[in-house]
């Protein structure tokens, strides 16, 4: 009986010495999406012209520009996007920006061909000019994406979903 006594508390002597420095392995999530350039609104993707609809998410009614982009997509849905001076391109308020927040939104191709679209609630953006740090948001959310998703596209869009920024140069 002390034979046996004697070495469980080694056992667990050991196993308590171990165990504090075992570590669990953690796999890597991969990323779906890394991009670090945005493009805003071209000029001929506004108005009532059938190119200012784009994956079934409508353009802004204006022009829009950006100064810097960048995000990710990750398989779990987690997105993130940062942009810096997404701001009107043409108009009165030519160099601002007008609205309070943004939305991100993830554009895929499903195994049906067809676009399936989700998107984050709003996030605060900064309001005024480029110049004086309007147009800067950070959205950070996770969405539920179709499986598959192929060829996904990111957008930043209104709070009613009309695009102003979307991934590529």
């Amino acid at each position: 009986m002390k034979r046996f006594l004697l070495v469980a508390m080694s056992v667990l002597m050991l196993t308590a010495t171990f165990a504090g420095s075992a570590s669990v392995a953690t796999a890597k999530e991969s990323k779906i999406l890394d991009f670090d350039t945005m493009i805003g609104v071209p000029q001929q993707f506004t108005g009532s012209q059938a190119t200012a609809i784009f994956r079934n998410v409508p353009a802004g009614g204006l022009p829009w520009t950006l100064t810097s982009a960048k995000g990710q997509l990750k398989a779990s849905g987690e997105l993130e996007i940062e942009v810096k001076g997404l701001v009107l391109a043409a108009g009165a308020n030519t160099g601002i920006n007008p609205i309070a927040s943004f939305r991100g939104l993830v554009s895929c191709i499903g195994s049906d061909g067809l676009p399936h679209n989700v998107m984050t609630d709003p996030f605060p953006a900064t309001t005024g000019p480029a110049s004086q740090g309007g147009g800067n948001s950070s959205i950070e959310a996770t969405v539920a994406l179709p499986h598959p998703c192929f060829a996904p596209i990111i957008f930043v869009t209104s709070p009613t979903g009309s695009w102003f920024a979307v991934t590529g140069n």
